[in-house]
């Protein structure tokens, strides 16, 4: 397969199979260069055998894929040198130091000892482990040890790359730091494929979606289009006098505007629900109400939350949660 222009990685038809256990089932994916693609799913839905095959760990059975160029079965050595891989779990080596760590690995890709030493004091100024340099691993927290392990995933400055759960155990302050650094690589014009189970860590960092489940994909997206595709928006309504809101309801009732499946009224926040599926509604609505003549205090849109759309997506139970309005007007 012939690289786009744009897409740092494709993958087309990818299958892997362990004994009957399908954890790859024609896969098809695109991550665009210097973009973050969030890769979602259950535990087993394959997200692990994806990374592990696109980073030349193991050969699929069926399909192909290409990553910075090279496809991963034809091209695994030149592939490797251009990709960075932090899994699930730090695999620095405990007895070595820091810094240690560091060469090593750069020594290992083939940089010279001048080159290697430079970008293992580079990598730990940049994740803030400069004093902890010659200190042995094993004595490192389970934060230092991660930050460790992605400084070494760059230490070949990789064209794209896998962060296979990254964040998985860490506090919430070292996840934010993580989620700092995964920015400033992308914003360097690094491409990243992630795997999380983090909604929160996906709506953070990727731009794209894309949602396996039983080694297939089942939805891919933007997050607001994914959020769109499962329940589309809410508008909130409360108006300046409370007493309007059952009036406001009936006055939806009875004008049926198109496609507009009910409101409901939420008297502990003098509030107005209304399922909005198009920008044309919501106009619509807010047109109606200010026809009738009611005053309006605030008007919001919100969409699902991430977990909700994850949850509805691969077929699970879903309930309502608290979400960050969208400020429409007032």
């Amino acid at each position: 397969m012939t690289r786009t222009e744009h897409n740092a990685v494709e993958v087309r038809g990818l299958v892997k199979h362990y004994g009957d256990t399908k954890a790859l089932d024609g896969v098809d994916l695109d991550v665009r260069e210097g973009t973050v693609l969030g890769v979602l799913g259950p535990n087993g839905a394959g997200k692990t055998t994806l990374v592990r095959c696109l980073s030349t760990l193991i050969v699929p059975d069926a399909g192909t894929a290409t990553v910075a160029g090279y496809d991963v079965v034809r091209h695994p050595r030149q592939l490797r040198r251009t990709i960075g891989l932090t899994g699930q779990y730090a695999s620095v080596d405990e007895k070595l130091s820091g810094w240690e760590n560091l060469y090593m690995i750069g020594r290992l890709l083939d940089l010279s000892r001048k080159d290697a030493r430079r970008r293992a004091d580079e990598m730990l100024e940049r994740f803030s482990l400069t004093e902890a340099a010659k200190r042995a691993a094993m004595t490192y927290s389970g934060g230092m040890r991660r930050r460790l392990d992605l400084a070494a995933s760059m230490i070949g400055q990789p064209a794209v790359l896998y962060l296979d759960e990254p964040t998985t155990g860490l506090d919430p302050r070292t996840r934010n730091e993580v989620w700092d650094e995964v920015r400033r690589m992308v914003g360097e014009g690094v491409t990243v494929l992630l795997t999380t189970q983090y909604m929160e860590e996906a709506e953070q960092l990727a731009s794209e979606l894309t949602v396996i489940d039983r080694g297939r994909v089942i939805a891919n997206g933007g997050v607001d289009e994914l959020k769109a595709k499962v329940g589309g928006r809410t508008l909130k309504v409360r108006p300046v006098d409370p007493a309007d809101l059952p009036e406001m309801a009936a006055a939806l009732r009875e004008t049926g505007l198109d496609g507009i499946a009910g409101a409901t009224v939420v008297p502990d926040e003098d509030a107005l629900y209304v399922p909005i599926l198009s920008d044309e509604q919501l106009t619509a609505v807010v047109g109606l109400f200010g026809a009738r003549g009611y005053g309006i205090a605030h008007i919001g849109t919100h969409l699902p939350s991430l977990d909700e759309v994850f949850l509805a997506i691969t077929g699970e139970k879903t309930h309502v949660s608290d979400t960050t309005p969208e400020e429409v007007t007032a």
